[in-house]
């Protein structure tokens, strides 16, 4: 399992943010992810299908070296490369991706992986695979990625909080007002795109979610 301070941050993390430069207002990943950072969010994961791979790796170095000064977890979506050449924290992957026990041996002991999972088999079979944290959804339908499945509802949500012994995030279509049907049924951690980087301020969107999250 990944280095104690990382999965502190996911045990203890309520939002979990996600960079996507075509939802930003215009704004580079690298300022959205300083607002982030000062928003309070613990962990960010960069996550960009349509750039160049040397790009990819530039905004990976530089988000990396934002992260690391403000103690935050950092998070490389896809790319186990990326991840490794920039010192990431962890590596999130899905299900059609490299098999977890796979990625462990190019990773090694201390970075974290998640996973994508979509039905209590892929949970449960994630059990074994040596991850460290689940990605639950989409919860509900969304826009922000391209290849995602149909919604899997509050119902398979309710069914990891209660029989999957792993942290998890709740991910797809959360919005502040809906966060709270996800924390009520068991999310302790939820990962919003748009809804982050698509707002003006921030800093003031993570506060309103935080509120949200309460009901």
């Amino acid at each position: 399992m990944a280095g104690e301070k990382n999965l502190h941050h996911l045990l203890t993390a309520d939002l979990y943010g996600i960079t996507a430069e075509e939802y930003s207002l215009g704004r580079s990943n690298l300022q959205v992810v300083e607002e982030m950072i000062e928003a309070g969010i613990q962990v960010i994961q960069y996550r960009e299908k349509e750039k160049k791979t040397r790009e990819k790796y530039l905004e990976c170095l530089k988000i990396r070296e934002l992260t690391r000064q403000a103690g935050v977890t950092f998070i490389v979506n896809d790319h186990i490369d990326l991840a490794l050449l920039v010192g990431a924290d962890g590596v999130h992957i899905g299900q059609d991706d490299l098999p977890p026990e796979k990625v462990r041996e190019l990773v090694g002991k201390e970075m974290l992986i998640g996973l994508s999972t979509h039905s209590p088999e892929e949970a449960r079979a994630a059990l074994g695979a040596g991850v460290d944290y689940l990605g639950v959804g989409p919860i509900f339908a969304t826009k922000t990625k391209k290849d995602v499945c149909d919604p899997v509802g509050l119902e398979y949500l309710e069914y990891v909080a209660r029989n999957i012994p792993l942290p998890f995030v709740a991910i797809g279509g959360i919005k502040e007002y809906n966060i709270h049907q996800v924390t009520a049924r068991g999310a302790r951690c939820v990962a919003l795109v748009a809804e982050i980087v698509g707002s003006p301020d921030i800093a003031a969107k993570v506060q309103a979610l935080r509120q949200a999250m309460m009901g």
